[in-house]
């Protein structure tokens, strides 16, 4: 069985990655227009994101105004938790 190229990159310490967009609509530079992207990218460097904006200058006429991001490692070690109480099963 062979994993899927999206575990092998969170097991390489992609994390799902989320940017809000806004740009300048082209033919109304007054108004403003969100774009959401979503991809597996790697924090803090962000390579697959800054790809995406270069592409985004240089393609696109929306002028951009603002980018917000969220980023979140998917794989991590488990939470532990100490408790007061212990619980046997027979």
């Amino acid at each position: 069985m062979i994993a899927s190229n999206d575990f092998r990159r969170q097991m390489a310490g992609y994390g799902l990655t989320t940017a809000d967009i806004c740009y300048r609509m082209p033919d109304h530079p007054g108004i403003l227009q969100n774009y959401i992207w979503q991809n597996y990218d790697l924090h803090p460097e962000f390579p697959e994101l800054r790809k995406f904006l270069d592409f985004w200058t240089r393609q696109i006429d929306g002028v951009l105004h603002s980018v917000r991001v969220a980023h979140a490692g998917l794989i991590k070690p488990a939470e532990v938790k100490l408790v007061g109480s212990e619980f046997r099963l027979h």
